[in-house]
């Protein structure tokens, strides 16, 4: 197979076996046959089971041809001790405290599985109410919440995968407009996503400015009442503010609940795209749409009898997931296998579309799409049916909402996931997303750039004669081809990319792809900077009428910490300072305080000291005792949390990033106060801080980052996010943000 070098360099650093040592002892093809093999094992279960080598080879043909690949944990754990195949899981949590705990103790070994979880912690009462048992007041379910993002922050999923959530609060919760606030300051429950529970009751009240209750979910009763077109457009403020929260409609989820006598679908997974009943989970598989493509006389074209096989395989192959998981708990396992949902989507859906020559936001796109998704839907269904009749159906299926007369093995089959890792591996463009930017700037390790153009715009132009690297680095520049008139007009209305398009046509387009989709479609409605309240208010408005279950959306620029801009790259010549996008650290002071820490650490002495002036710490040195230690790593760590420290980077986020690193030589001196020489120079910064302030040296409120950086000539708007495992610029994309370069993903 042929595979490119971002892909393989993902492979290696998320997916491949390592050894003990961290080195990676499995190859790609290696790791398309253990899956492979793994999951065709499951025909051994049944009487009439297919032959398992022939079966594994389809599936490591499919896999390998990058037609289909199933979601991350699958890719990573099949055939290994581990076993946990599934992305999504929703949890439980009701009110109580044994409920709440328990829920965070199951959340942890999900996380550590490399699954992530959803919850509606619409049960819990209310902030200020009382609590009979104890006869005080409950805290309500924003702290709690605060509880769960700590614990997540503590578990690294299986070494590969950071935990990540979702929050939702239904709308007649009484706490709904802390709820809808929570997220205003971006450091605050950061491995959540949030989502406000819309009823089709409250957009007609807020459609007609009609007020609404709220229920105590404890006792049922009303507590008070709304406007309900105040709330909503507290709600969209919020999302146009900083993109959260988002929206879901509940009742929609529920109407498609195929199994309603098992209780209401509260909650979905962490990118909103699956919606489940408590201890339900789903695996997630995607076809890749540019491998369905057949070239005619008239161009490209899809190969339906193609897209049919490569359906019926990936609906078989995810049916065997279900079988072979090794589930994180054993209740998640028992409700699973109730109704074997499944979740089977598309990427290069937008990359397909420029192959066929089609615009993304045209009548024509939405109208494939929607034919294109009503077809897989048909055939997925069809392969469902036929599993069975082979295997028996899913052992609620008698009591689902399903034509009794059509038995399938699935109470779902289709899902549009986010795939911002796997379309990284696949080399297409991600989900039902349109092309964020065509061409990208890869910084290499020694410091050299190269430039990664989209292959499809690149064929073209090289067919033209109109390519060149100078165009290119325009283009990255620009971020879209649209206003360079060098470039033929039928391309420029062709290669559009996010911007390029109008969020009512990023609507339009997932409503299409809802139309046919049994759970929910995961995508970011783009908005450019410029965009006001009222249109990210008639987008959502736009949404309810098409007939989606719910929406997130994402302005430009409008976080502190920036998302990708591709005009913000580094040019020869011109000094990194001049180029917004850039955070600079100021120059050192001529004069500062300081203050000098001797720490004892698990190799001998430390001393760590903190230089401050009277905008705050700006200079970290370290320096070992007699008995030796780790001076290298001690000083690496003192320049950056230097360069850190001078570029505004809060205090407290330094700290905690260093704050209980542990040492090998701190277990041999229980006792020590610092497990290590990054927790010793933490502990001294914390100090120190907390110090200067109670002494009045000077006021943390006073110190902003924008003040720092106004000294390099930058401004807080142009602070841009970046990966924070290899430093590259980072993009939202189906409700979750992705790096290009490492394939680190928040959420999937």
């Amino acid at each position: 197979m042929e595979i490119s070098k971002n892909a393989q360099v993902v492979l290696e650093r998320r997916y491949l076996i390592k050894d003990k040592d961290g080195k990676t002892i499995e190859t790609v093809d290696g790791m398309f046959r253990r899956v492979a093999k793994a999951i065709a094992a499951s025909e051994g279960m049944y009487a009439n089971g297919q032959d398992q080598k022939q079966l594994a080879k389809t599936f490591y043909d499919m896999m390998t041809n990058l037609e289909f690949l199933p979601n991350s944990p699958t890719l990573m754990n099949a055939g290994k001790d581990l076993g946990q195949l599934s992305a999504c899981f929703v949890l439980p949590v009701e009110d109580s405290m044994d409920s709440i705990f328990e829920a965070i103790k199951q959340a942890a070994l999900i996380h550590k599985s490399g699954g992530g979880t959803g919850f509606s912690f619409s049960r819990l009462r209310c902030e200020g109410s009382v609590v009979n048992s104890t006869g005080g007041v409950a805290s309500g379910p924003i702290s709690f919440m605060k509880v769960f993002n700590v614990a997540t922050e503590a578990v690294k999923q299986g070494g590969s995968r950071r935990g990540a959530n979702m929050g939702i609060l239904r709308i007649d919760h009484p706490d709904i407009l802390k709820f809808i606030d929570c997220k205003s300051d971006n450091k605050e429950i950061t491995n959540f996503n949030i989502s406000v529970g819309l009823t089709e009751a409250f957009m007609k009240a807020a459609e007609k400015g009609e007020d609404y209750a709220l229920i105590d979910p404890h006792s049922k009763e009303t507590v008070g009442m709304l406007n309900a077109t105040k709330v909503f457009n507290k709600i969209v403020e919020a999302a146009w503010r900083n993109g959260e929260p988002g929206i879901i409609f509940l009742d929609r989820l529920n109407r498609d609940n195929i199994v309603p006598s098992q209780g209401e679908i509260e909650s979905t997974n962490p990118c909103g795209e699956q919606p489940l009943l408590p201890y339900e989970s789903c695996n997630l598989g995607s076809i890749n749409l540019t491998k369905m493509l057949k070239e005619t006389e008239n161009g490209y074209e899809y190969d339906w009898d193609k897209l049919e096989k490569t359906v019926k395989n990936a609906v078989h192959f995810l049916d065997n997931v279900i079988d072979v998981n090794k589930y994180p708990i054993e209740q998640i396992e028992q409700t699973t296998k109730l109704t074997r949902k499944i979740g089977l989507g598309v990427m290069g859906w937008a990359d397909s579309l420029l192959m066929m020559r089609i615009p993304y936001n045209s009548t024509e796109a939405i109208e494939l799409g929607e034919q294109l998704m009503q077809f897989i839907a048909e055939k997925g269904r069809q392969e469902s049916q036929v599993l069975a009749e082979a295997r028996g159906t899913f052992p609620l299926f008698n009591e689902s909402i399903l034509p009794q007369e059509q038995p399938q093995r699935n109470g779902t089959i289709t899902t549009i996931a986010p795939t911002g890792t796997l379309s990284i591996i696949a080399e297409c463009s991600s989900g039902v997303e349109p092309i964020f930017g065509y061409v990208f700037i890869r910084n290499i390790m020694d410091g050299t750039e190269m430039l990664e153009v989209n292959p499809v715009l690149k064929n073209e132009l090289e067919k033209r004669g109109l390519y060149s690297e100078a165009l290119m680095r325009r283009i990255a520049k620009e971020g879209s081809i649209a206003h360079l008139e060098e470039i033929p007009e039928d391309l420029r209305r062709v290669f559009v990319s996010s911007h390029d398009i109008s969020p009512e046509d990023h609507i339009r387009m997932q409503a299409a792809f809802q139309k046919y989709t049994d759970n929910a479609v995961s995508k970011t409605v783009n908005f450019s900077h410029e965009a006001t309240i009222d249109d990210v208010a008639e987008v959502y408005k736009l949404a309810f009428r098409l007939g989606c279950k719910g929406v997130t959306i994402y302005r430009d620029g409008s976080r502190d910490e920036q998302v990708l801009n591709l005009g913000k790259v580094r040019k020869d010549g011109i000094p990194a300072e001049e180029l917004p996008g850039q955070i600079v650290p100021r120059g050192r002071p001529d004069v500062v305080s300081g203050v000098t820490e001797r720490v004892q650490i698990g190799c001998g002495k430390l001393y760590v000291t903190a230089n401050y002036d009277d905008k705050g710490i700006c200079e970290i040195f370290t320096n070992t005792g007699k008995a030796g230690g780790c001076p290298s790593q001690s000083e690496a760590t003192a320049r950056l949390a230097s360069i850190a420290l001078r570029s505004g980077i809060d205090v407290q986020t330094i700290v905690s990033q260093l704050k209980g690193i542990r040492c090998p030589s701190t277990v041999r001196q229980p006792g020590l106060k610092c497990t290590s020489c990054p927790d010793a120079i933490a502990r001294t910064i914390e100090k120190i801080y907390h110090q200067q302030i109670e002494l009045g040296y000077w006021d943390k409120d006073a110190i902003k980052a924008e003040d720092l950086m106004k000294e390099s000539g930058e401004a807080l708007t142009h602070v841009m996010k970046f990966c924070p495992e290899c430093g590259s610029k980072v993009e939202h994309e189906g409700g979750c943000v992705v790096c290009r370069q490492c394939g680190y993903s928040k959420c999937n």
